[in-house]
């Protein structure tokens, strides 16, 4: 259904669009099967009632491409608060971070100290930092900053996204500097120009850049991979590369978003593989679930059987 994911894409940065359904009040409970709440402590009992399913969690507050230093600042002070929820709750999670969020497009050397404080107070708890990905745009940037605070702290990792054709060269830089990458195949809506258009290409890269982390150089160097998927297909392939070339399961890890796939979440922390939830909170919901939405076909009817309820 690309029609109706290129729509989604679309309305997640429409503003008249953002307005409607932020001011409908269905959407946001609606939304709460993708978003923990829009409170630190709501984000806090979600991530307690999947530790107690044997889950580990990446904490993500919500909100991008911030427009002034204020609020870049205010945005860095709540992943301070989330870090402290950590270890006051003593909650198993780590957390990911948007460079945009942390004033990235304003500047560079503000968006440095504000990861390099996020980075070091998650050092204290001790936890893990990932450094989300964005839209192409941003790619060579985001990845620039990674090399410089990867040679800092060793609590640092990266995303990088299978459906662009860059993809593989930084995946073998990744995997040369022992990397901890989160692989995940794209959420954003990219110009064929530099990213795969068809689903199956992009199903098929995602299998090639997890070899070439999984593989010789990556084993080397230490590289961790996130495999960050809900295909069925992918996870299987997977599960059958690893056992047939006897790759340590502390090397990898599954992923999955909140409120996606629980079921497929419960069997693979049952069959003893590290099962790490993505578990966004926040009151800047709307394109994150716009994105959701764009995804699976199964997330739109969710939507239209709750609108119907």
């Amino acid at each position: 259904m690309p029609l109706l994911r290129d729509a989604f894409l679309l309305m997640s940065t429409n503003p008249l669009m953002r307005a409607f359904v932020v001011g409908f009040p269905l959407s946001r409970r609606v939304s709460r099967r993708f978003v923990a709440g829009e409170t630190l402590p709501e984000a806090i009992d979600v991530v307690q009632k999947l530790n107690r399913q044997g889950m580990s969690v990446t904490f993500d507050h919500l909100g991008e491409s911030v427009t002034t230093e204020s609020e870049a600042r205010e945005a860095k002070d709540e992943y301070l608060r989330a870090l402290d929820a950590i270890a006051a709750s003593q909650v198993s999670s780590q957390v990911s971070v948007k460079l945009t969020q942390m004033g990235l497009d304003l500047s560079p050397d503000l968006c440095l100290e504000h990861m390099r404080q996020i980075i070091a107070r998650a050092k204290t708890i001790p936890t893990f930092v990932t450094i989300d990905m964005e839209d192409s745009g941003h790619t060579q940037i985001t990845l620039d900053i990674f090399k410089t605070l990867c040679a800092e702290f060793d609590n640092v990792g990266a995303v990088l996204q299978a459906y662009l054709y860059r993809s593989e060269a930084d995946m073998h830089m990744l995997a040369a500097l022992g990397a901890n990458v989160r692989l995940c195949k794209g959420a954003y809506k990219e110009p064929p120009q530099v990213a795969f258009p068809k689903k199956k290409d992009v199903d098929a890269n995602m299998i090639k850049l997890a070899e070439i982390f999984l593989g010789p150089t990556g084993q080397q160097n230490g590289a961790y991979l996130a495999l960050a998927t809900h295909d069925e297909k992918v996870i299987r392939w997977a599960r059958e590369y690893t056992t047939a070339h006897q790759i340590d399961p502390q090397r990898f890890e599954f992923q999955m978003l909140y409120g996606i796939r629980p079921d497929l979440q419960r069997q693979l922390a049952q069959a003893g593989y590290t099962m790490r939830v993505y578990v966004p909170y926040g009151t800047h919901w709307y394109p994150y679930f716009m994105r959701r939405l764009a995804e699976r076909p199964a997330n739109v009817i969710f939507l239209i059987s709750n609108l119907f309820r």
